[in-house]
């Protein structure tokens, strides 16, 4: 006797991976899908006794998406942006630029999602900032050997996104990961990293070290300082003793005449006398 055609396999389509019994999970969308095994019946029998009772007491698994589009649309009047609204909804950018296509229906989940979030000014975990320091910061970390790996646990990012960032791919980042950027730029740029190729990759895109910059790291017109002292590739800003600096300031001397006295850049000179000064002053 022939087997029941429930039973029979599914023909097998070409490009398509064979399967065992043991791999096959039963749901509705295997139904869908053509699977005519008992207990995907089943869940495509539960599926749609649960679908007939919601309909029966008025509940719709799809809402108007009118309430939902109004309220993007004050949220863009506050000044959000659609990033920020869908980090804040925990949603795709798809679904957002869905309602402003003018989606007609939305599922109760993105209606609450998107309804909770207050009329208020974005706040400052979801605001981007001009990316300009971020990358800048990502770049001098690579010039003095710190791999985009090794920086992405840092930076709370995947390694894919700290590439495009330091390719320069993005004009914004979030506040949140420029602000922790600046932090572990501090804690490690006086610290020369260990990897070559992070050196070399650097070096070849021209990228340039701490010692290039200064307070002006985030400002997008500054050019990084690549004259006298210039840094090499790996050396790292040398921790100068600000009170040496100030002895050597009263001596009159010059910076340029310091930093070449000290073997440092000349902004490393200026920064070592501020902080002698801020000591004075607490002094």
């Amino acid at each position: 006797m022939p087997p029941h055609p429930r039973h029979q396999p599914a023909p097998h389509r070409r490009g398509e991976a064979v399967t065992s019994e043991a791999d096959h999970t039963p749901s509705r969308a295997c139904y869908l899908r053509g699977c005519r095994e008992t207990a995907c019946e089943q869940a495509n029998y539960r599926y749609m006794a649960r679908l007939r009772l919601d309909h029966h007491r008025g509940q719709r698994r799809r809402h108007d998406a009118t309430q939902t589009r109004n309220h993007v649309e004050r949220l863009y009047a506050h000044g959000w942006t659609q990033a920020q609204i869908s980090r804040a909804a925990r949603l795709a950018h798809t679904t957002i630029r869905g309602l402003e296509d003018g989606q007609a229906t939305v599922s109760p989940a993105t209606a609450r999602a998107v309804l909770n979030i207050p009329i208020t000014q974005a706040p400052d975990d979801l605001r981007d900032v001009d990316a300009t320091g971020t990358v800048r910061r990502i770049r001098a970390l690579a010039a003095i050997g710190y791999s985009l790996a090794s920086l992405a646990p840092h930076l709370k990012l995947h390694v894919s996104a700290v590439g495009r960032i330091s390719r320069g791919e993005y004009e914004h980042v979030r506040a949140t990961t420029a602000h922790t950027t600046t932090r572990i730029y501090r804690e490690l740029s006086r610290t020369p990293g260990t990897n070559q190729r992070a050196r070399n990759h650097a070096r070849k895109h021209g990228w340039h070290g701490p010692l290039a910059w200064d307070d002006n790291i985030d400002n997008p017109d500054a050019k990084p300082e690549t004259a006298h002292g210039r840094q090499r590739p790996g050396q790292a800003p040398p921790d100068i003793d600000p009170r040496r600096v100030a002895r050597l300031t009263s001596e009159g001397l010059t910076t340029a005449q310091i930093a070449e006295r000290i073997g440092c850049h000349p902004r490393t000179v200026t920064r070592a006398r501020k902080r002698a000064q801020q000591q004075a002053v607490a002094a």
